[in-house]
């Protein structure tokens, strides 16, 4: 078992893919140090804004660079045909997907975790006094959606991972992340009332301010999930995914 996890790590490190999907990323920290600054100036003109924190405004960069990571865990293989050679060493295909998911959510939440840090450090001590309508005035307030946050990309990662798993294709699976992060959310608007509001509600992007408590997830009107609920839906949407990606790779031909 072992020896799974660590080939697993040996092929995800080995390509440069992982490498520029974490550098994509990273990019949060430099966007999120320039939107600071540039905030920081139009409050010295207009003497008070508000402005939305950059750890939560640049999250879907990060959410879909990291994202990738997942998809490119298995699509490379069957790009390659490396798929042959990987089930020939781990004929169990839940023991290989399990494997992979695995090196993925440890990877991506890290990844995630460091980047939204320190994204948010840095962003703060360039506020320093004027805070500049960053959320709270304390990192306890700021904690719940700094977690929903990391964990909703490694989430989206595993989802990658199983939409590729499911499809071979990265650009199938990519386009469906990308889907369910800025398409669904929209047509989910348009549905008769009320649900408009229950379907946003499950809606990836609306589930991260759900399971911190924040304010913002009142537009959702009553279809507001409670924290745990919000938190099991997202979990789900990395369940599904993996499970119907097992299914398909088990019933496939390599």
């Amino acid at each position: 078992m072992k020896m799974i996890f660590s080939s697993e790590w040996l092929k995800l490190r080995s390509i440069s893919s992982t490498y520029h999907a974490l550098g994509a990323a990273a990019l949060m920290v430099v966007l999120g140090v320039a939107w600071t600054f540039y905030v920081g100036s139009l409050a010295e003109e207009r003497g008070s804004l508000r402005a939305a924190a950059p750890e939560e405004g640049f999250l879907p960069l990060v959410q879909i660079s990291l994202a990738t990571i997942g998809v490119l865990a298995i699509t490379s293989e069957h790009a390659t045909g490396m798929i042959r050679a990987s089930l020939t060493v781990v004929p169990k295909r839940g023991m290989l997907l399990l494997a992979k998911a695995a090196v993925v959510g440890v990877v991506t939440l890290v990844a995630a975790y460091s980047i939204l840090l320190v994204t948010y450090v840095a962003a703060r001590l360039i506020a320093g006094d004027r805070r500049l309508g960053f959320n709270s005035t304390d990192f306890s307030d700021d904690l719940p959606m700094l977690f929903a946050s990391g964990v909703s990309v490694t989430v989206l990662a595993l989802v990658g991972l199983g939409l590729g798993a499911a499809t071979r294709s990265t650009a199938a699976a990519i386009v469906s992340v990308v889907a369910m992060l800025f398409v669904l959310p929209g047509i989910a608007n348009y549905l008769p009332e009320p649900w408009n509001s229950r379907v946003a509600s499950l809606m990836l992007p609306n589930l991260v301010p759900q399971i911190a408590g924040d304010r913002l997830s009142s537009r959702l009107g009553d279809g507001i999930l409670p924290p745990w609920a919000a938190f099991a839906a997202l979990l789900a949407y990395a369940l599904v995914a993996l499970s119907a990606g097992f299914y398909l790779l088990k019933r496939r031909d390599a």
